[in-house]
């Protein structure tokens, strides 16, 4: 059996990146709020709030949760690229599922928000320089990160997420 919780595998990093990996990660990284789109085009109100799996968040709680996500690794990019390997803060994603935002907000809401944060993130990416993607932020759990692994990291968190609900409606036949 398939483990729900990664259903595209977990994440795995065996860098440095060639040119054509690099691109395929920024053309996903570009694709995200498209594909979040269309995974979710057409689901009722009751379909958003079904659990991806037993256990697991919502769909709804997964579209609110990629831009949360994706909003602190735009906030990690600009930091590494204008301090010298600055220590990131963490944020606690479990609760930020459960705050009120997260389970009443429309989801156009934060696929609105996807639009606009990928726009300018996909730009600042394609404007780093082979050394730019050497540059480092300290994660206090798992250390020195480069752009380039983090590029890498959430290009697959993109397609992750995106799986979990388009594996979900074909579980489901929606």
């Amino acid at each position: 059996m398939t483990d729900l919780r990664f259903p595209i595998g977990k994440f795995h990093f065996d860098g440095p990146l060639t040119e054509q990996q690099k691109q395929t990660a920024l053309d996903d990284i570009a694709r995200t709020p498209e594909n979040l789109r269309a995974a979710i085009k057409g689901l009722s109100e009751a379909q958003l709030d079904t659990p991806y799996r037993p256990g697991g968040w919502t769909v709804r709680q997964v579209v609110h949760h990629v831009p949360d996500s994706h909003l602190n690794s735009y906030v990690r990019f600009k930091l590494a690229l204008t301090e010298d390997e600055p220590t990131i803060k963490p944020y606690a994603e479990d609760r930020w599922a459960e705050l009120a935002d997260t389970k009443s907000t429309p989801v156009e809401v934060s696929l609105t928000m996807l639009d606009a944060l990928h726009d300018r993130w996909v730009r600042l990416l394609r404007s780093l320089s082979p050394e730019e993607w050497k540059r480092t932020f300290r994660h206090p759990d798992l250390g020195a990160m480069t752009l380039e692994k983090t590029l890498a990291l959430y290009a697959w968190h993109g397609r992750h997420h995106v799986s979990h609900i388009t594996s979900l409606r074909e579980r489901e036949g929606w």
